[in-house]
């Protein structure tokens, strides 16, 4: 039997809080963090989507910055607006109980009003972009920060900012705690560890079921082109909660979303980066109330967007490769609800989508479709066309 929340050292206040939100087990990724965070530790933690990993970091952070003086005391980066609403959301209950004011500040808002919000914040979430803007107008000091947390370091790399955190972070005291939390802690993530913790506590947590295949019913559809838009609705009809469809461009989600809600009675709508922060925060509120039952959305939703009830996710278009795979599936399936993964493959995309299932234990599931997985080419040996495929970067570019 794990221990406790009071066993691993965090306060009665915070205890009382956690209960009253019917929290009151630790899952995994908090039972192994919390000790050493609370006692000051660096850490570096890999964490799959829904492990829970907010309150792994965001409970110590709150009780180690609790009494701090006025001014931003913590800062938690995060890579997208979605993934900072949600901090926001998950912390500002506890920290409130301290006194602490939890804010974000994110692009495709008034600058001049994140401006006034971040006065009088003692916690704050931010994407890398906004806040190298607010530094640059000196608008924010990061000078009494204590606690730093990088959530989700690997995304945050993979879209590019590690020149923006590289800037942040100068700003930030070298005596300050640093909890770095990623899906992978290899490659460019090991490089910013390096960088930036002090012998960090090494941690590697399961998700809370201990096994996302034990949570997820993965399968595989083999569709056409030409019936491909006539299955998803087949799919969609069926006795569901709440659907979340991928597809790979920005031009797609808004084609389908149309399509569904218009000519097929599925209440759809469409989430993508082209899209102000506004419509996608009306997107969001709709799909989590359930007036809409279904979102297309592009790979912008893989990271941060945790609703209840989502029990199906479907790619309609099939991710780039395995990581995209996990975070698109991993939004169903939340702290040990079950859910539905299911992906659409066209005859073209059969290899590809073979590998991506081999590649992470879904080979039975894949196999079990009827589709065969293609053998590796032979060195030398192109396939139609004779031209390059394009790399795993560049499609997850042309979608966001």
């Amino acid at each position: 039997m794990s221990a406790s929340f009071s066993e691993l050292g965090i306060t009665p206040q915070l205890v009382k809080a956690l209960a009253a939100r019917k929290i009151h087990a630790p899952f995994n990724v908090q039972a192994l963090v919390l000790p050493d965070a609370l006692a000051g530790l660096d850490i570096l933690a890999g964490s799959p989507t829904g492990s829970g990993k907010t309150l792994a970091f965001g409970l110590p952070l709150i009780e180690r910055t609790a009494g701090s003086p006025a001014g931003v005391s913590a800062l938690i980066l995060v890579p997208t607006r979605e993934l900072a609403s949600q901090v926001v959301d998950e912390l500002s209950p506890y920290a409130a109980i301290h006194r602490l004011r939890v804010v974000a500040v994110y692009g495709g808002k008034s600058i001049s009003a994140q401006i006034q919000k971040v006065k009088g914040a003692n916690i704050l979430v931010a994407t890398p972009g906004r806040l190298f803007d607010l530094l640059e107008r000196r608008a924010v000091s990061l000078r009494g920060v204590r606690v730093l947390v990088l959530d989700e370091a690997d995304r945050m790399l993979d879209m590019g900012f590690r020149p923006q955190v590289d800037r942040i972070l100068k700003e930030v005291p070298t005596n300050r705690q640093t909890m770095l939390f990623s899906a992978t802690l290899d490659g460019v993530v090991a490089d910013l560890a390096r960088a930036y913790t002090t012998n960090p506590s090494h941690i590697t947590a399961t998700a809370p079921t201990e096994k996302l295949s034990g949570v997820i019913a993965h399968s595989f559809l083999p569709v056409t082109a030409a019936d491909k838009l006539e299955r998803l609705v087949e799919e969609l009809k069926r006795d569901r909660g709440l659907a979340l469809v991928f597809v790979r461009t920005k031009h797609g989600a808004d084609k389908l979303a149309r399509k569904l809600d218009r000519q097929h009675d599925v209440r759809a709508a469409a989430m993508h980066g082209d899209m102000s922060q506004g419509a996608r925060e009306r997107a969001l509120a709709q799909f989590e109330s359930g007036r809409i039952s279904t979102l297309v959305a592009t790979d912008v939703a893989a990271r941060g967007l945790d609703v209840d009830d989502v029990t199906h996710v479907i790619n309609f278009d099939p991710p780039a490769g395995p990581e995209d795979y996990v975070h698109r599936i991993g939004r169903t399936g939340r702290a040990g609800r079950s859910g539905i993964g299911l992906t659409f493959v066209l005859p073209e995309q059969q290899h590809d989508v073979g590998a991506i299932a081999a590649h992470l234990g879904h080979h039975e599931a894949f196999d079990g479709s009827g589709m065969r997985r293609a053998q590796p080419k032979r060195p030398g040996q192109q396939g139609q066309g004779g031209g390059k495929r394009p790399s795993q970067q560049q499609r997850r570019n042309r979608s966001r």
